[in-house]
């Protein structure tokens, strides 16, 4: 299933996995029973004592009333209506602790499954519509869980307790008052399957309004709308998708309005057919055990069932309406984690990891081009980088240079082939632990809106002072931090915008030090830089290399002529490697990018 098709979660396999949520809940459910099944015989107390006020205290045979009796009643009535209010207000509370903590678990289910993902997943689907997921569907279905599952538990105890207090009373009073059910029932499923699809579309229209608000209102998307004047077209977009939301918006609130109300005047008129059923039998002597006491308390019950039918004829349209909701989380959940650790997976340490990195006839595609036939980003590739060793990876944009940098922490998982680290398959080293062991500084650095030191401690949580000072010196941007207002406390701003390109990239060389990997990755570290910014990034890059197997990628030969090894990269495939100056002597691609670059007979002084 891909996510997006919600189709194939039918309404009923939904409503079983909802059901489930609450299964490691059962003895807080068993304790809001009791509370429910409490309150509800408590609220039964008043129309059943009812009976006995008239028929024995009011009037009774003899025909004079027994204000005695009546005292003590109406005290018990007093009673049972305080009680069942305490009651009440008890089973509120533990309602909203049982959805509350089924919606935490659920919640906390979604975003670590989420976290989970492979980079693919998250390459493919747009962030606007994960969030909307999080946020639009999880409060939907929150509310749905916390407020429905109180209200419904508890009608329906009430409306279960009431019927058979009344069949007690008069049975065939009470099939008169429950005859129209059934077709009610037939209503009831139409209505809420339109209310289910409404809710389908709902949700869809708010995962775009939630992708448009993310591009055009993040950092980059305001920019980008600014200097290309574009912002009346991203209002009128937005304002559009806004209009048809209120629509639907109303469409779905009057969707069975006609049904419920239709219900409720029934329930309303019931009454008089009541009296006047009970009326006439009583005065043809059909049934001598209707008294006038019966007939108040059996009204009394009745109309008991007046708010309780109400709510759950409403909680049920809700519900069919919070089956597309759950169906969209499930949606989610449902789909596998396609790089996870193998069941044999061992924890490696940096002090067991000396650094050897390759790949053995490596395949690797980010998407089928046809059915049964690749588009191969990796062709059969294979390399070896001893440890230590400062290899460069180069070529022509799309020459899979990046996708090799993906594939050695195992943010992807190769179509066939494997890569390695001191000859073992990165497949059966645990995610955690190959994470801590793999350090990357990419172009495009990413902070969080927080402070400086937070974004540093980020790759150490436990770091200290000391040690958070220490790097951002070997980063040569301890200097510049003490500069700023704050220091260290500087808030970065969104994506660390308030910092320039170069002092975003020696924060994160910074923060890599920090993690002190022993594989390190550098993937086009430089390429957007100024000279000078350059000059001072490749400068806190030197300590960062030294004693550590580096992997660069660079178009910039200049700041690779040193390197151990240069492999070569070509349309997915490995087509040379050596050094510098082999490769040169060799002619071939890599000479014709270097003449390119620099000129004919040029040679630059290596940065590294």
């Amino acid at each position: 299933m891909t996510p997006g098709d919600t189709s194939e979660l039918a309404p009923r396999q939904t409503s079983r996995r909802a059901l489930a949520l609450f299964a490691g809940h059962r003895r807080a459910i068993g304790v809001l029973g009791l509370a429910v099944l409490v309150s509800a015989l408590l609220g039964l107390g008043i129309p059943l004592l009812t009976k006995v006020v008239f028929d024995h205290a009011l009037f009774p045979p003899g025909g004079h009333p027994r204000v005695g009796l009546l005292g003590l009643l109406a005290a018990a009535m007093i009673a049972f209506g305080l009680l069942g209010g305490i009651a009440s207000v008890w089973q509120t509370y533990l309602a909203n602790v049982v959805g509350q903590e089924v919606m935490r678990d659920l919640r906390d289910q979604l975003y670590a499954h989420l976290q989970g993902m492979s980079l693919r997943f998250f390459t493919s689907t747009r962030t606007g519509e994960i969030q909307s997921r999080i946020s639009n569907d999880i409060g939907g279905v929150s509310r749905a869980v916390t407020d429905t599952f109180a209200v419904l538990l508890s009608d329906t105890v009430i409306l279960i307790t009431a019927v058979v207090a009344m069949a007690i009373l008069s049975w065939e009073l009470t099939l008169l008052s429950l005859a129209l059910l059934p077709v009610f029932g037939v209503f009831l499923r139409r209505v809420g399957r339109m209310r289910r699809e409404l809710a389908a579309e709902i949700q869809r229209l708010l995962a775009e309004m939630s992708v448009a608000a993310e591009e055009t209102l993040s950092v980059s998307g305001a920019l980008l709308s600014k200097i290309s004047s574009r912002g009346e077209d991203a209002v009128e977009r937005y304002r559009e998708m806004s209009r048809r939301l209120s629509r639907l918006r109303v469409r779905e609130q009057m969707v069975g309005r006609t049904f419920l109300g239709l219900t409720i005047t029934f329930l309303t008129i019931m009454p008089a057919l009541v009296y006047l059923v009970a009326g006439a039998t009583i005065a043809s002597g059909a049934a001598p055990h209707l008294t006038a006491g019966t007939v108040v308390a059996f009204v009394a019950l009745q109309t008991r069932l007046y708010g309780p039918t109400r709510e759950i004829l409403d909680i049920s349209l809700e519900a069919q309406a919070s089956m597309a909701l759950f169906a969209r989380v499930f949606e989610y959940l449902d789909v596998a984690h396609d790089v996870v650790d193998a069941p044999d997976a061992r924890t490696v340490t940096r002090e067991q990891v000396r650094g050897r990195v390759a790949l053995r006839h490596v395949y690797f595609s980010y998407e089928a081009r046809r059915e049964g036939e690749r588009a191969w980003t990796l062709e059969d590739v294979s390399l070896e980088i001893e440890p230590g060793q400062l290899a460069a990876l180069v070529g022509p944009s799309g020459a899979g240079k990046t996708t090799i940098s993906y594939l050695i922490p195992r943010l992807y998982d190769p179509a066939a082939g494997a890569v390695e680290i001191d000859g073992r398959d990165i497949r059966s080293i645990r995610l955690s632990s190959l994470a801590d062991v793999i350090g990357m500084v990419t172009q495009d650095t990413y902070l969080f809106h927080d402070t400086l030191r937070a974004n540093l401690r980020y790759a150490k949580p436990g770091a200290s002072e000391e040690e958070i000072e220490r790097a951002a010196r070997a980063a040569q941007v301890h200097e510049r931090i003490l500069e700023m207002p704050d220091g260290y406390d500087t808030v970065v701003g969104e994506r660390g915008y308030r910092l320039s390109g170069g002092e975003k990239q020696r924060v994160a060389i910074a923060r890599v030090l920090l993690k002190d990997p022993r594989i390190l990755i550098l993937d086009e570290a430089t390429s957007s830089l100024d000279t000078l910014n350059e000059r001072l990034v490749q400068a806190a890059l030197t300590p960062l290399m030294h004693g550590r197997t580096t992997i660069a990628i660079a178009h910039r030969l200049s700041t690779i002529l040193s390197a151990d090894v240069i492999f070569v990269m070509d349309r997915g495939r490995l087509v040379a490697r050596g050094t510098h100056d082999e490769l040169i002597a060799g002619g071939g691609l890599y000479a014709e990018l270097y003449r390119h670059q620099f000129g004919e007979g040029s040679r630059e002084v290596a940065a590294f």
